[in-house]
């Protein structure tokens, strides 16, 4: 059976994606641009929950990072917390939680419309793509700056990553930024430590890192679509 069916089901899809693009968008402005949650009082709550604050942090964080609060604040909470070393493995904790729970939702708002659109074809194609690629690519975007993880998160479980890889992949990419986020909210009270300085040398070796493999993949995937032919290229009438 084929996945469209007729125009009026193509406008339905597309509907749907457009609703599910824009509340998407609509609850990043209300979190992080405007700012309604207040981290400070997440953090004292979190703080209160004695031994287990870590665990309690790393769901409370890891689902306040799906409705876009900036991931850097809450890791910068969690070396407060607990210091740079059970910070970053918090901060772990809670970007794979996120990871797993926007790609799901993702997964179940948008992947239908999704293939829907591509097309029978195209969405095989894209299947086999994700099954070889799809690992390394939820890895690359995690150190490409200026990307917003839940958001990518999103995406990527609409176009149909498996849970696994989204979770392996966002812990595996992840860990440099957990890191560098996690030990300046540590060292907070003393910018001049020798910990500063090594996160700040992490986060621009991963800048770099990032930069360049995102102009690597562009230039990969222009390689690979192929040009329109032009009317030079057409054979010549016999």
């Amino acid at each position: 059976m084929a996945i469209t069916d007729g125009p009026t089901s193509r406008r339905q899809h597309i509907l749907r994606l457009v609703l599910f693009a824009a509340f998407l968008l609509g609850l990043f402005y209300l979190v992080a641009v405007t700012g309604v949650v207040d981290v400070e009082n997440v953090r004292r709550t979190v703080a209160s929950a004695g031994p287990v604050a870590p665990l309690v942090y790393v769901v409370v964080s890891g689902l306040l990072g799906a409705v876009f609060v900036p991931g850097p604040i809450l890791a910068a909470a969690s070396g407060v917390l607990f210091g740079p070393v059970v910070g970053t493995f918090a901060t772990l904790g809670a970007t794979v939680t996120t990871a797993v729970v926007t790609s799901r939702i993702g997964r179940r708002a948008g992947r239908e419309s999704a293939r829907a659109l591509l097309g029978d074809d195209r969405a095989t194609r894209l299947d086999d793509l994700i099954a070889r690629r799809g690992l390394w690519a939820v890895v690359g975007q995690r150190f490409v700056p200026g990307i917003s993880d839940a958001l990518a998160s999103y995406a990527f479980g609409a176009f149909g990553v498996p849970l696994w890889q989204m979770a392996v992949g966002a812990f595996i990419g992840s860990v440099p930024r957990a890191f560098v986020y996690t030990a300046l909210g540590a060292s907070i009270s003393d910018l001049n430590s020798p910990l500063t300085y090594v996160a700040i040398a992490v986060w621009c070796a991963t800048a770099v890192v990032g930069a360049f493999a995102a102009h690597r993949g562009v230039r990969s995937w222009r390689r690979r679509t192929p040009s329109k032919p032009t009317g030079d290229d057409e054979p010549a009438p016999e």
